[in-house]
Parts: structure tokens; C-alpha cells; sequence
């Protein structure tokens, strides 16, 4: 008799949960991402509850809100750039951006330029 094995090395390979035995989500999702979404949740749960005072319709918005926003980074994440990396690069370039240098601009003039053939 022959052992067939099934394919769950390859979703073992990638970390994915399927979801209860006999009942698997329509959805793949790597283990990584609910964590990622859980953190994205309570941040923007906390910041809806502190915009709206305090309403629980911030919640659905918080909701709402994190899926695209879990989306938008996991895009950016890859086995060579792991989601921590991609937030800190985010949050550093957010906080160093600032206004342009206000000061001489260089001039450039084609009096010296010879065109040759």
C-alpha cells in the first residue's frame, strides 16, 4: 500500500494558518499578519476612541481602518524585510521629513557648453 502525503509542508513551510480542522478560511493568512493586525487594531482603536471622545463607533472605523492598513504594509514585507523594519523606516522617514532648505539655488548656464560632431 502506498502513503500519500499531503501538501500541508508547504503551508508549514510558509507559516500560514488554515484555520480549525474541517473548517479552513477562504482566505490564506501567514501567522506574522495576525499579529501585525492585532497591533494595527489597538493603534487605531486608540486613536478613533480618543478622536471621537470616546464613542464605540470608532470601533467599526478602527476595524474598517486596519484591514487596508495591514494590507498596505504587508505589502512592503518580505522574508528579506520583516514587518518591524518596514514600520520603523516608515515612522523614521515620517518623522525626518520636513519642509525643503529654503536657500541659494545653483544656476546653471550653457555659456561654456561645446557641442562637437
Amino acid at each position: 500500500m502506498m502513503l500519500l502525503r499531503t501538501d500541508d509542508d508547504i503551508y508549514r513551510a510558509r507559516l500560514v494558518y488554515l484555520g480549525p480542522t474541517g473548517y479552513t478560511f477562504p482566505i490564506q493568512l501567514p501567522y506574522a499578519q495576525y499579529g501585525l493586525g492585532a497591533i494595527v487594531f489597538a493603534v487605531t482603536e486608540a486613536a478613533t476612541w480618543l478622536a471621537t471622545g470616546g464613542s464605540w463607533a470608532g470601533t467599526g472605523v478602527a476595524l474598517g481602518a486596519t484591514l487596508p492598513l495591514t494590507a498596505l504594509i504587508w505589502r512592503h514585507v518580505d522574508p528579506d524585510r520583516p514587518a518591524r523594519k518596514v514600520l520603523a523606516t516608515a515612522a523614521r522617514d515620517w518623522r525626518r521629513t520636513g519642509p525643503p532648505a529654503v536657500g541659494p539655488t545653483a544656476r546653471y548656464t550653457a555659456r561654456k557648453v561645446q557641442v562637437t560632431r
